[in-house]
């Protein structure tokens, strides 16, 4: 049973790894998963759904753990002066603020950027520090997840037709104002509402409909995930309660193991796909999924 479980374990981490930076939702396919796949971890109902919900947290690190390994220097704004010393590559002091020493350099374009991080990540935190419970109630669901699916991928379909052949007016971090940044923060909101949209889709289609290139819009919907995706689970780790035993923490353990390696890879490849490819293959297929499942559903109730 437990080598059963560890295997659901792995299965779901795979999922999660390669849903959760492709723009198809991984919180639509886990909850798919649960229904189709459910884990067995629990000694009753109620603390196999608890349980359930800590290893969705566990999955969710993972993944972000990945985006921090894989974008590291881009992401940590702090830098030694010595070490820039020591590189021998000239570096301009005006792009650096001094940071509790003089030895310790800040870097002028990532305060900005993690400032309009912070800024894009308000609207998303605000839902879901007081209506998560709420709306996971109401949407957490196979049916909900189906429309979602469908919905944001006729979007795409839509949106990359507009955008072709269109000059991409944003190719740089930095030309990201903290207004735009608003913005396609408060797409960010529409995911936290309804499961299956994607958190990185519609941040996607938000980028993309103003102007940002592909891979600009696919690396700054992976920043915007270290604080949201960070903050969201710690928030559902202070609810937990339930209790744990030594094999959910094996299962946890692998599940996380799992999502952090297929999201390292996930991530690689898709930065490399999109330079030269668009978004609708995965607008199709969220198309295909969410017309599957609904298929299902309505078949279960004839």
């Amino acid at each position: 049973m437990e080598l059963f479980e560890l295997l659901k374990s792995i299965i779901y981490g795979i999922v999660q790894g390669v849903t959760e930076w492709l723009p198809i939702s991984s919180t639509g396919h886990l909850i798919l998963l649960e229904d189709w796949l459910p884990l067995s971890a629990g000694t009753s109902p109620e603390q196999s759904s608890a349980f359930f919900s800590l290893f969705m947290v566990s999955l969710h690190l993972g993944s972000i753990m990945a985006v921090i390994v894989n974008f590291w220097p881009e992401l940590w704004p702090f830098k030694r002066r010595k070490t820039l010393a020591a590189s021998g590559v000239p570096f301009d002091e005006s792009s650096y603020i001094s940071f509790f020493s003089d030895s310790v350099l800040m870097s002028r374009s990532q305060l900005r950027m993690w400032i309009n991080i912070v800024i894009a990540v308000i609207p998303a935190g605000i839902v879901g520090v007081f209506f998560d419970d709420f709306f996971e109630e109401l949407f957490y669901n196979p049916f909900s997840v189906a429309i979602a699916l469908i919905v944001v991928g006729v979007i795409f379909i839509f949106m990359e037709n507009y955008i072709a052949g269109k000059e991409n007016k944003i190719t740089e971090i930095d030309q990201i104002t903290w207004r735009l940044a608003l913005i396609i923060g408060l797409f960010q909101v529409i995911a936290a509402i309804f499961p299956g949209t994607s958190r990185s889709g519609i941040t996607i289609i938000g980028g993309l409909l103003f102007g940002l290139s592909r891979p600009l819009a696919a690396k700054f919907t992976f920043y915007l995930a270290v604080p949201v995706m960070i903050g969201a689970n710690v928030l559902k780790l202070f609810k937990y309660d339930a209790g744990i035993n030594s094999t959910q923490i094996l299962i946890i353990f692998v599940g996380m193991l799992t999502a952090f390696l297929i999201s390292i890879l996930v991530i690689r490849g898709l930065l490399r796909y999109i330079r030269t490819n668009n978004f609708k293959p995965f607008a199709w297929y969220r198309i295909a999924l969410g017309v599957f499942v609904l298929a299902v559903a309505f078949a279960g109730l004839l």
